[in-house]
């Protein structure tokens, strides 16, 4: 079994990618709050869907109450740092318990999504996009 990744104050880390975005995650046992660079969960991503997203990992295992959740994300919209921050919160579960590894692997919460922005190409506009095409 591999060895825990805890710090002195009895926290689960974990980091989460997806586009641009990274979020560090550290899981404390407590009773249920999240906080996202300093401010609240509702306040930092405001829409519902992005606050769903980001608990998923916590309402599939049932631990929403049993961890106090503590995030710093960089990086990219506020979109991929919902799903930067599930995939985080899913490895930090992993770490702070492997019963739930077979579920959240299942979820696909555990797998870091490869999608990522095209490079543009010289001579067009955008990475595919190409300039409007003139006979004469």
């Amino acid at each position: 079994m591999a060895k825990k990744i805890q710090n002195k104050t009895g926290a689960f880390l974990a980091t989460g990618r997806r586009k641009k975005s990274i979020a560090r995650v550290r899981l404390y046992p407590g009773k249920g709050e999240f906080t996202i660079n300093n401010r609240g969960v509702e306040e930092y991503l405001q829409r519902d869907t992005l606050i769903l997203i980001a608990k998923q990992p916590l309402t599939l295992t049932g631990t929403t109450d049993k961890f106090d959740v503590v995030v710093n994300v960089v990086g990219g919209g506020l979109s991929g740092q919902a799903g930067a921050i599930r995939h985080g919160i899913a490895r930090a579960l992993v770490e702070a318990s492997e019963t739930y590894k077979k579920e959240l692997k299942e979820a696909g919460f555990l797998t870091r999504d490869p999608r990522m922005k095209e490079r543009k190409k010289y001579g067009l506009k955008k990475a595919r996009k190409a300039p409007q095409f003139s006979k004469r």
